[in-house]
């Protein structure tokens, strides 16, 4: 596999870099948290340009490029679930311009006449208070619901950009046209493999900054950049951002590739060092950013905030490495 974008995937990151420069800059980030201001018209754009048709495996590297720089922009809109955690579950599945989202656990579907019924409660659900459809996996299969048909409530975060929510299903009936014959253990790498590029986004925005503030920033007569140790700092938040990025287009390639064998495995290698990463960015960036880096002012938050986000869900760097060794110690056996 080629590890190196092509002229044209250059070309596409480049086109991509350039709209959410214009359209999600950090003035707008601020106006949505600030403000109220509704993200809907920046997700309508999205799919007027095409971004939300990126559903085919074959198109995962794309994919992984836009979730990249939306990462890097604190992206407020409902693009990550829908096209990582809702799309591969739903593949087929005509949101019409509408967002949907992904309950993994705590639903149980049970049978009624030629349907089913929903219940239960999951936490901490990527946009599960504004997703148009959900799909739910349950013991019993994967099922897509409307978003109206159950109770969701926002849960207040640390990161003012995302929607969090708690959602809870009680007697949420679906039909048998509602499930999906999907592979699970084929879907989950796409999330997984979005929230590590979404990560490694936030981490790059983070060392961005934090070059700018060090090369204009004076002490003793000098930029605090020329100091050895800020040098230091700065070169490790780079390496570690490359290997998370390395990690994290490989595992995108596996699914491109429709290499089902190594993709769940890559994709927690990806996750699993995209964690690891945001953890050292996530220090040194506020570290050398100052007493500066604590203001509600200064936008080195919303980067900060998002990173440590992708840490969190779907499980954290400790919980995926824990299963590398699982899937590596059931193969030497």
């Amino acid at each position: 596999m080629l590890l190196e974008f092509d002229s044209d995937q250059r070309l596409w990151r480049d086109t991509i870099r350039d709209v959410v420069a214009k359209e999600c800059s950090p003035a707008f980030i601020r106006s949505v948290v600030d403000g109220g201001v509704d993200p809907g018209p920046l997700w309508k754009l999205y799919n007027q340009l095409g971004w939300t048709e990126l559903t085919d495996r074959a198109d995962a590297v794309e994919l992984a490029i836009v979730l990249e720089e939306l990462g890097r922009s604190t992206d407020p809109t409902p693009y990550l679930a829908t096209m990582t955690q809702f799309a591969p579950l739903a593949p087929g599945f005509d949101l019409g311009g509408g967002s949907g989202t992904a309950v993994f656990s705590g639903v149980n579907a049970r049978r009624d006449g030629a349907g089913w019924v929903l219940d239960g409660t999951a936490k901490h659900i990527l946009d599960g208070d504004r997703a148009d459809q959900i799909a739910v996996v349950t013991p019993a299969g994967t099922f897509v619901v409307r978003g109206d048909q159950v109770s969701a409530t926002r849960t207040d975060v640390f990161d003012p950009a995302l929607h969090i929510a708690e959602v809870s299903f009680s007697g949420v009936r679906a039909g048998a046209g509602d499930r999906t014959d999907v592979d699970v253990s084929l879907a989950m790498p796409v999330a997984l493999t979005g929230l590590a590029l979404t990560t490694v986004g936030a981490c790059q925005r983070i060392l961005d900054m934090v070059l700018e503030h060090v090369k204009s920033r004076q002490q003793f007569g000098a930029p605090i950049g020329s100091f050895q140790a800020v040098k230091h700092k700065a070169a490790d938040m780079h390496v570690a951002i490359e290997r998370a990025r390395a990690l994290s287009y490989y595992a995108a390639l596996t699914i491109a590739a429709g290499d089902d064998r190594t993709c769940g495995v890559a994709a927690s290698m990806a996750k699993a060092s995209a964690g690891e990463c945001q953890s050292l960015v996530f220090r040194h960036g506020l570290q050398l950013f100052g007493a500066m880096g604590f203001t509600w002012e200064n936008d080195l938050q919303f980067a900060l905030k998002r990173a440590k986000s992708g840490e969190l869900l779907l499980g954290g760097a400790a919980q995926h490495r824990a299963r590398i060794f699982e899937e590596r110690h059931a193969v030497d056996i």
